[in-house]
């Protein structure tokens, strides 16, 4: 399930509440019991996140299943650490692969986001693991006990109830999680998404930036020699945080990989406009395993040195990447986990055997050029300055359509730009995407300084442009064309 949370709004930060709550178990062949703490670690108009940390009281148990029900309509739209299904105001979370055996004493948390009324949002009081209520006492095995009415004892949060209509703050305070308990995920060493030791929990460390991006076309590009390829459109959106806000700019790629074993492997770019208007270039990298939701990122920041966000060049990011195609919306949440060591439990993910591997880096090349492939007429938007950052000098120039002739033939789409980054040599570094007249789709990556660069193509291993895939080609320099450039691209020789 990729669903996503909704902005947080300052001053709607709710206090812990520990829930105590259930009945008695009943078994005469185990011992049972269990103790359910409910935390609210946020809240906002029309949304919340929860912890629900749950400890084993009874005898070890492998595979579990925790239920409780809502009493004033809320829904769980985003969970991790589990599988969830909600019917009415009944709430069922399955464990996840990694943390369904508790030893007795042990215990594992959940955590996630929801939606409310914004008149009330009480907690649940009808916690049970397995079937047995959740109320800090334990049934010996072999002396089974009648059933009990549960008796609750706990302590609502205290929730903030919106008078009017609020409206979201320039800068607003969001909450920091209590110590997450989600593994750490330590990445294929062909995308180690520069944590090769591990990509630790998010909620480890403080929430500082929750952006919400706007999609336009979500694409399945197909089966790749990497994997199954689907791009997504952002086309703008907005983010706030502790220290800055401001907006998403249309143009951001989303490049998602699915490979044949199930995990997930995500590249995007973002630009973002903070409040003042300084331009802030971001760089994420992700990881998921099969069948787990949301994606792992760590994010990589460009702001300028001058600004008053230089701080996000050199901070240490990880977060969270969640998708939801029914309302079009992406929604990356980041925290800033400096200081933070990776943990146990790990999880390894691991390529699949004997296929390539997709590159972070541009590819490199030598040759001459031999006979001309296409030529892509590449219609450019206004230049966007980052200006000089931790690597050099960012220079942005969006791409927003254009026309291909030759061996291909089509048309480029919007979106997608050239990052060209300038410090003693300028090196060029454009991602867009091709749409032939046959209806086929091609990632595009030109690399390289002028005079050196050296394009990269992905389209569908089984479709007609599959002679693509082979890294054999080379690019003329961009030349001027009514609207932007022109770029030929050749066999390499």
């Amino acid at each position: 399930m990729r669903i996503i949370g909704r902005r947080l709004v300052a001053g709607a930060i709710a206090a812990a509440a520990a829930v105590a709550v259930g009945g008695i178990a009943t078994s005469a062949y185990a011992a049972t019991g269990c103790r359910v703490t409910y935390t609210v670690t946020s809240q906002w108009p029309g949304g919340f996140g929860a912890n629900v940390a749950v400890t084993n009281l009874g005898d070890p148990i492998s595979g579990w299943r925790l239920t409780w029900s809502f009493a004033a309509g809320q829904q769980v739209t985003q969970l991790w650490n589990g599988s969830v299904s909600q019917a009415g105001t009944q709430v069922t979370v399955v464990n996840a692969a990694w943390n369904g055996n508790l030893a007795t004493g042990a215990g594992t948390a959940i955590g996630f986001n929801g939606s409310w009324n914004n008149a009330s949002n009480p907690a649940p009081t009808d916690f049970a693991l397995n079937g047995t209520p959740c109320t800090g006492s334990v049934t010996p095995s072999g002396s089974p006990s009648a059933p009990q009415s549960p008796t609750p004892s706990w302590t609502p949060s205290p929730t903030p109830t919106p008078s009017g209509t609020p409206s979201p703050p320039t800068s607003p305070t969001p909450s920091t999680p209590p110590g997450g308990t989600e593994p750490t995920i330590v990445p294929d060493p062909s995308w180690t998404c520069n944590m090769p030791t591990g990509i630790v929990s998010p909620t480890r460390g403080r929430l500082v930036l929750r952006v919400t991006g706007q999609l336009g076309a979500v694409r399945e590009v197909g089966t790749t020699p990497y994997g199954q390829r689907r791009l997504l459109d952002v086309t703008g959106g907005s983010f706030v945080g502790d220290r800055l806000s401001g907006s998403v700019l249309t143009g951001g790629l989303d490049l998602e990989l699915t490979l044949t074993n199930g995990s997930l492997e995500v590249e995007q770019i973002n630009v973002l406009r903070a409040s003042d208007g300084t331009l802030i270039y971001l760089r994420s990298c992700g990881v998921a395993p099969a069948g787990d939701a949301p994606v792992r990122i760590v994010p990589d920041f460009e702001a300028p040195n001058s600004s008053p966000y230089a701080w996000l060049n050199t901070g240490t990011f990880v977060g969270t990447r969640v998708v939801d195609t029914t309302t079009n919306t992406l929604v990356l949440t980041i925290y800033d986990v400096a200081g933070v060591s990776p943990t146990e439990p790990r999880i390894q993910l691991t390529d699949p055997a004997g296929l390539p591997h997709q590159s972070w880096n541009c590819a490199t090349g030598s040759g001459t050029r031999g006979a001309s492939v296409f030529t892509a007429s590449v219609t450019l938007g206004s230049t966007l300055a980052v200006g000089a950052s931790k690597r050099g000098t960012r220079t942005i120039i969006p791409i927003t359509g254009g026309t291909l002739s030759g061996r291909v033939t089509g048309s480029i789409l919007a979106g997608g730009a050239d990052y060209q980054l300038s410090g003693s040599t300028t090196t060029l570094d454009a991602r867009y995407t091709l749409a032939t007249s046959d209806g086929e789709l091609i990632l595009v990556r030109n690399c390289g300084q002028f005079g050196r660069l050296v394009p990269t193509f992905e389209t569908r291993a089984a479709g007609p442009y599959a002679f693509l895939n082979a890294n054999t080609w080379l690019s003329s320099d961009p030349g001027f064309a009514p609207g932007g450039v022109s770029i030929t691209f050749y066999e390499r020789r």
